[in-house]
């Protein structure tokens, strides 16, 4: 194991959604408040900023190459050339205090993807599935802040997170991408907890969670138990991926939204990212496959 180390010192308000991308050997990340995708390549540490004129909240690359993402509304084909977004579908445009927050792949090759009430008040949020005939359905409801997703090896569990409710589901997902069987997987229940927020999933089937406002990350086994805590030197962990070509290092990005100025003084690396080897690998990112 190593220690844990900043590798791009940035104030990004509300760093999200990291995402390997092995054909560049690049970790691209999004700043959702700022309209900022960022990308850092791992060979030589070059680091790219696009600036967009609206909010990516998550990205992932296509088999076809290219990349899609979610925007406020729903899912769109990401265009870095001219920094646009063209809409694929856009489930809740008609829902002006919601947004899509974060998403991920599976190995299906499917793109899962949760909203959010704004407010961080009411229970408007819910869970999307877009297939790769580009058709949506709703999986699941009833959240106030969707977070994660990640999956287990054999892409049977689905684990999701509402960071308001301070709870992590495991759901089962069957052949056809339907969802049964929705449990709390794990529950934070002390204040130094923080809330749980973005997870990935490492090559021994367990979890990486990140922990917004808790100044850490947590390894889960399959069965919830603790197996490692990692400090992090942010107060504001989002989310983390594996990453490299041996897939034995995680990225872990931080916000520095939602902060006074004690705690930024406190925390001067906040919104930075980070990187940290944990002695187990990760897995490689599924491509969305429409």
């Amino acid at each position: 194991m190593s220690e844990v180390q900043v590798v791009w010192e940035i104030p990004a308000l509300l760093g999200e959604g990291p995402v390997w991308v092995e054909a560049e050997n690049a970790v691209y990340w999004v700043d959702i408040f700022n309209n900022k995708v960022h990308r850092y390549a791992l060979a030589d540490g070059g680091k790219t900023t696009w600036t967009f004129d609206f909010e990516v909240t998550s990205l992932n690359p296509r088999a076809g190459g290219g990349f899609i993402g979610t925007i406020k509304d729903g899912y769109a084909w990401i265009n870095f050339d001219v920094l646009s977004a063209q809409p694929i579908v856009l489930p809740e445009a008609d829902m002006p205090n919601n947004r899509f927050n974060d998403g991920k792949v599976d190995n299906s090759g499917r793109y899962w993807a949760g909203t959010m009430d704004m407010d961080q008040a009411e229970e408007s949020g819910a869970l999307y599935r877009l297939d790769p005939d580009l058709t949506v359905q709703q999986v699941d409801a009833d959240y106030i802040i969707c977070n994660g997703p990640t999956f287990n090896l054999d892409n049977t569990i689905i684990y999701h997170t509402d960071s308001i409710k301070r709870k992590i589901y495991a759901l089962d997902i069957g052949a056809d991408g339907s969802l049964s069987n929705k449990r709390v997987f794990t529950e934070f229940t002390n204040d130094t907890d923080g809330v749980p927020d973005g997870m990935t999933t490492d090559s021994e089937d367990c979890l990486w969670v990140a922990h917004f406002g808790g100044a850490r990350i947590t390894r889960y086994s399959p069965a919830g138990e603790i197996l490692q805590v990692v400090p992090i030197p942010a107060l504001n962990i989002t989310s983390c991926t594996f990453a490299g070509a041996d897939l034995d290092t995680l990225y872990i990005v931080t916000a520095s939204t939602a902060m006074s100025d004690e705690q930024l003084k406190q925390y001067p690396l906040a919104g930075s990212l980070f990187s940290y080897q944990p002695g187990v690998k990760g897995n490689p990112t599924p491509l969305f496959a429409g």
